[in-house]
C-alpha cells in the first residue's frame, strides 16, 4: 500500500486517500481472505494475529533484542497490508526505544524503497525485514523517553519550589543559571557567538584555546596538523600555551575546564 506524499500524522495514523479518493485520517483495513481461505475482520492479518498485538510484540522484540521475532513481525504485518502501521510504529522506535546512531538513517531508507517497490512485494518484504532487523539489532534503550520526561518532571518541581518561595528545595537541571556565567562550570561556551563573550570581549584567541576543542578523543592527526597550521597563521605559534590548550583532549572526568 503506497501512502500520499500529502500524508499527516492523526491521531497514530496516516491520512490516505480512501477508496472513493476523499482523504481520511484512517487508513483503511485490510481486506481479503486470510491465509485459511476465511473472510479476514479488521485488524486481522494473513495468519490470523489481531495486527495491535503484533505492533506491540514488535516493540518488544526490538528493546529485547529478539531478531528473529522482530522480523517476523514486520514480515507478518507488510505482508497483511498493514505497511503503513509497520513503518510508522519502526519510525517510532527509533526514537523510543533505541539509542542514538545511523539506524534512523537505515529505517527511513528501507522505508523509501519499500514504499517505491511496493510493501507487498517481494522486494518491500525484504525492506520490511531489514528495517526489523536493524532495530533489534541497534543498542537498546530508553534513554531519550527517559531524559525528556526527567527534564519534565525537573522542571514542573522547579516551577513548584519557585511558587513556594524555596527555589532551592528543587531538583535541579544539568546546568545552573550560575555556571553558565562568566567564570563559571561552562565558561567555554561563553565565547564571542554569545552575548556574555563579546561583552567579555573574547575573541578568536578564546574560541581556539577554549570553545574549539574537542575530546575526549583529542583532534584527528589531519584536524590537529591544520588547526597548528592556522594557529601559526594567527600568530599564535609564540604562545604555547594556547597551541597546547587548543590541540591537548577534554579531560573525561572535567570536560568542562
Amino acid at each position: 500500500m503506497c501512502r500520499c506524499d500529502l500524508a499527516s500524522v492523526t491521531d497514530d495514523r496516516q491520512t490516505t486517500f480512501g477508496t472513493d479518493g476523499e482523504l481520511s485520517d484512517r487508513p483503511p483495513e485490510a481486506t481479503g481472505e486470510n491465509d485459511f481461505g476465511e473472510d479476514r475482520d479488521e485488524g486481522e492479518t494473513m495468519g490470523d494475529y489481531d495486527r495491535f498485538t503484533l505492533s506491540s510484540l514488535l516493540q518488544k522484540a526490538v528493546r529485547r533484542s529478539d531478531e528473529e521475532v522482530a522480523a517476523w513481525c514486520a514480515w507478518e504485518l507488510a505482508r497483511s497490508g498493514f505497511g503503513w502501521n509497520l513503518w510508522d510504529r519502526l519510525n517510532t522506535f527509533v526514537v523510543e526505544d533505541l539509542a542514538a546512531g545511523p539506524v534512523v538513517t537505515q529505517v527511513a531508507h528501507y522505508e523509501a524503497l519499500a514504499d517505491d517497490w511496493g510493501e507487498e512485494s517481494h522486494r518491500g518484504l525484504l525492506c520490511a525485514v531489514q528495517a526489523a532487523l536493524a532495530c533489534a539489532r541497534a543498542r537498546s534503550t530508553r534513554e531519550a523517553s527517559a531524559l525528556v520526561g526527567g527534564f519534565a518532571d525537573v522542571a514542573e518541581a522547579r516551577a513548584d519550589a519557585h511558587e513556594r518561595g524555596d527555589p532551592e528545595a528543587g531538583p535541579s537541571f544539568p546546568v545552573e543559571p550560575e555556571e553558565l556565567r562568566v567564570g563559571g562550570r561552562y565558561d567555554a561556551a561563553l565565547d564571542g557567538h554569545t552575548g556574555p563573550g563579546t561583552a567579555a570581549d573574547r575573541g578568536v584567541r578564546f574560541f581556539r584555546s577554549h570553545g574549539a576543542r574537542v575530546g575526549p578523543e583529542g583532534e584527528t592527526d589531519l584536524g590537529a596538523r591544520y588547526t597548528r597550521l592556522r594557529l601559526n597563521l594567527e600568530d599564535y605559534e609564540s604562545d604555547h600555551k594556547i597551541v597546547q590548550r587548543a590541540l591537548e583532549p577534554v579531560d573525561p572526568d572535567d570536560r568542562w575546564d
